[in-house]
């Protein structure tokens, strides 16, 4: 079979047409639908690009001022208040993290918000004797430096899932661009070419089959022109003889009235001969 290139192994005919035109046609959509998804995907990505190098940037300078806020805890204290810190936990947590999704073409991305409870204060009681409002200080520039990094972290989420995704979507999108529509059409390409072939073997056909049907036509018109031919010919003979025949017995008709002409001109010349001798002898006579 002709066209036996990169295209689908299918039997060509109308009805297998129209499902590779239909099959062309979902891929060139879907082609579409995907490129504009993976293009709302990606400036989603560099947005969010942007938003982590700002977040790192920013949580560089809160974690600097934090370890100098703690560096300045120690210094007020004298030495180490973790133990102090530990002990003024309780069991309510003041900061929590709640999540959400955000729904972005198709693409679920988890959303993390830090909650903080302000009624809760574990740390009133620290610090009371000397270096309080440095523990305070402390206190409110890690509380901000844990919101920047639950920031950074759902920037950071999201990332690695608009990373994966926008891989796969240009996966998909370059193999519908450059395997299944290229394919479809030379499908297409070879199955129309396949039907004109066979169209113009049914015309090649047909017009053999008429060809042929005119020949037999031409063939009895010929034959039956030669028969009436034949016999009007055979008619004419059939005329002419009966002229024929009609001519001679005219001839023997025209010959018998001549010789029965002849013979009464005889016996005519007969009878007056005879009267004339009659004549003669009584002429004589007397």
């Amino acid at each position: 079979m002709s066209g036996a290139g990169n295209r689908e192994q299918v039997f060509p005919t109308r009805m297998t047409l129209g499902v590779m035109k239909g099959k062309l046609k979902g891929a060139q959509t879907g082609h579409s639908l995907l490129k504009r998804k993976s293009e709302a995907l990606t400036k989603r990505f560099r947005d969010i690009t942007k938003r982590i190098d700002d977040a790192k940037r920013k949580m560089g300078r809160v974690m600097q001022t934090a370890a100098f806020s703690l560096a300045e805890v120690s210094y007020a204290t004298g030495g180490n208040i973790g133990f102090q810190v530990q002990e003024s936990i309780s069991n309510n947590a003041r900061f929590k993290v709640k999540s959400r999704q955000e729904n972005v073409s198709g693409v679920y991305l988890p959303q993390f918000e830090a909650d903080i409870n302000e009624s809760i204060n574990d740390f009133k009681m620290t610090g009371l004797g000397r270096g309080g409002q440095q523990i305070q200080k402390a206190r409110e520039v890690y509380s901000k430096s844990v919101e920047t990094l639950v920031d950074l972290a759902s920037l950071q989420t999201a990332f690695v899932i608009l990373d994966d995704v926008i891989k796969v979507t240009n996966r998909r999108v370059n193999a519908i661009e450059h395997v299944i529509i290229p394919r479809t059409e030379n499908t297409i390409s070879y199955i129309n070419s396949e039907l004109d072939e066979l169209d113009r073997e049914e015309f090649y056909r047909l017009k053999k089959v008429q060809e042929k049907k005119q020949i037999a036509t031409a063939a009895a018109d010929a034959l039956m022109a030669a028969k009436k031919l034949k016999e009007e010919q055979d008619r004419l003979n059939e005329l002419e003889k009966h002229e024929i025949d009609d001519v001679e017995k005219l001839v023997v008709k025209d010959e018998v009235v001549k010789e029965e002409e002849s013979e009464v001109n005889t016996k005519a010349n007969d009878d007056d001969n005879t009267d004339l001798v009659n004549e003669t002898e009584g002429d004589v006579i007397f």
